[in-house]
């Protein structure tokens, strides 16, 4: 995948007040997506469409079991994000000298 596409995957992740409760109850370790509907008060479709989105841009996993989908944070997709941020935040650092108005 092109590294300007998986970033993109990964700021779209956090983009959403949904997604961001999403993250936060899965900080709170594996959850159902039975129980994941109940805490956010959403549907069934839209909770599918923000855990495509969260698995797409690697900081969620999710596995079968049953009839149920359950959901976890990965931690090599969290630590991803964390250098995108981390690389955001060196290069603004590198650059906060350099201003064009100067």
């Amino acid at each position: 995948m092109e590294v300007q596409t998986q970033q993109a995957q990964v700021y779209k992740a956090f983009c959403d007040e949904s997604r961001l409760r999403i993250i936060d109850q899965l900080t709170l370790g594996e959850r159902c997506a039975c129980d994941l509907l109940e805490k956010i008060s959403i549907g069934q479709s839209t909770l599918s469409h923000h855990m495509t989105i969260l698995i797409e841009s690697g900081i969620v996993s999710s596995r079968k079991s049953g009839k149920w989908t359950y959901y976890s944070l990965r931690r090599e997709g969290c630590d991803h994000a964390i250098d995108q941020l981390t690389k955001i935040l060196s290069l603004k650092e590198s650059n906060a000298s350099s201003c064009v108005c100067d």
